[in-house]
């Protein structure tokens, strides 16, 4: 009863994705190859996490860099003019250069700096120094990807160029935007991007064609790059690569960042391709949770997943609304398992603040826990693969027991969501059957709710392919 992956999960993914890609990648940027799987062998599911900030620009854990920035400042024009306005675009991205950002691209902050008019700037660069095909049009393009993967395969390349030639006089970095875009679109309307790379060779211009079917082969690896991965050729290359050999958004994030040089951008480009192949739940909640930034020029507003996800489902056609869940009854905090917690939204917003809080429905306002995962749950049939959900959450409350926490479950209303995690910890961790962990938790939280089928069938999955035999019958 596992539901299909919807296109709203894979719109939030992508936008998600590519700024969790630029997050987790920023601290390894320019650093050597494998230095993410030699600092992280496994993954670190505690208060801690891969996560960790720094780098050479100092960044805070799960903070985005200038490719996401830009890529907001391409999103927010798009929905606020109802579509493409390249003057509007470019004066963002000049008024954004202004303030100041820790980092802008060379190539980016020479057009922008020029004072030349938007449909002059980077044409002109380009004609006096012949080199504008970095990766710097690439990074930022996923937001306008989502918006016209709508209006079909024509316009969404037409805007891709359009957008890449603001800043990139090379046509090799707008054709390089345009086979992502393709791709993007692909996999939204529930296809195969991998499969339709042939196809979208076919859209680049016979004079780029060559050059970018050769990087973007079944066969080609990252040895074979003749430029670094801050080119658009390789930064594409590699995404496509890792996204062929990954098994899952994570392992495709462990490979592109294991490569070395430009991993943030690269991460970013490959976690939004990432985000729209395996959707929002397929981004482990560890990463989703931690990844914010504020756009220099632009106010002091932070960027959180949330609002991510509202500016996705804008960028698909609907409303930008930003989520109130009013109030609630204050439930809980109620410890219902030894270490373990229930609460409703307001018991557990009010919580002492050292509990690790475990979200399981939208907040609103972010909480002052330190220690949090935000996971993305909804109380009907419309989840997909509630089974990797569930070892996700359930490893991370594992690890945030064994640091000593005390764990605080909690939905919106701390009756379903709330009571499916609490029966899973005890189906897991306890091996109790789906009958037991119910009475369990309902003894100790008669707020449990039983309504969700979906949610009892992943309880019986979970029982049955669990391992629950002794240190004696393993001898």
């Amino acid at each position: 009863m596992t539901a299909p992956l919807s296109r709203r999960h894979r719109v939030a993914g992508a936008l998600v994705g590519s700024a969790v890609g630029d997050a987790l990648g920023a601290p390894f940027e320019f650093g050597p190859p494998g230095r993410f799987s030699a600092d992280f062998p496994s993954p670190a599911r505690g208060a801690r996490t891969e996560m960790r900030g720094g780098g050479s620009l100092g960044w805070e854990p799960g903070e985005f860099t200038d490719d996401t920035q830009m890529a907001l400042l391409v999103a927010t024009s798009l929905v606020e003019h109802g579509g493409l306005y390249e003057a509007d675009v470019f004066d963002r991205f000049r008024a954004w250069a202004a303030a100041g950002p820790p980092d802008v691209g060379i190539q980016t902050s020479a057009v922008l700096r020029s004072g030349l008019p938007w449909d002059q700037a980077a044409a002109e660069h380009f004609a006096r120094t012949g080199r504008a095909a970095g990766n710097g049009s690439l990074m930022r393009t996923t937001p306008a990807a989502i918006w016209f993967s709508r209006f079909g395969t024509e316009a969404t390349v037409d805007a891709a160029r359009r957008i890449s030639a603001l800043t990139h006089g090379d046509p090799s970095a707008g054709e390089g935007c345009a086979v992502f875009h393709e791709l993007v679109r692909v996999a939204l309307d529930d296809g195969d991007p991998l499969a339709a790379v042939p196809a979208a060779l076919s859209l680049v211009s016979e004079e780029h064609r060559g050059k970018w079917s050769a990087v973007l082969a079944e066969d080609w690896t990252p040895r074979k790059a003749t430029e670094s991965n801050g080119a658009v050729w390789p930064t594409l290359g590699q995404a496509l690569w890792a996204l062929r050999r990954g098994r899952d958004f994570a392992e495709v994030m462990r490979l592109v960042i294991d490569l070395g040089g430009d991993t943030d951008t690269v991460a970013c480009v490959a976690g939004g391709l990432a985000g729209a192949v395996y959707g929002i739940t397929g981004i482990p909640a560890r990463w989703a949770t931690a990844v914010h930034g504020t756009v220099p020029g632009y106010g002091d507003k932070v960027w959180r997943p949330a609002g991510l996800q509202e500016l996705a489902t804008a960028l698909d056609g609907g409303p930008l609304v930003t989520y109130d869940p009013g109030p609630t009854q204050r439930l809980g905090p109620t410890e219902v398992i030894d270490g373990l917690w229930a609460a409703d939204l307001d018991g557990a917003r009010y919580a002492d603040e050292d509990f690790a809080v475990v979200s399981l429905c939208r907040l609103g306002e972010p909480f002052p826990h330190e220690v949090n995962r935000l996971v993305y749950l909804t109380d009907d049939d419309h989840n997909p693969d509630l089974d990797g959900l569930l070892d996700d959450v359930l490893g991370d409350m594992k690890a945030f027991r064994e640091e000593g926490h005390r764990v605080l479950v909690h939905c919106h209303g701390g009756a379903s969501r709330t009571g499916f995690i609490l029966c899973a910890w005890l189906i897991r961790e306890k091996c109790m059957d789906v009958e037991e962990a119910t009475e369990s938790v309902r003894e100790r939280w008669p707020h449990l709710g039983l309504w969700n089928e979906s949610f009892t069938a992943a309880l019986h999955r979970l029982a049955d392919r669990r391992d629950c035999r002794t240190d004696e019958e393993d001898v």
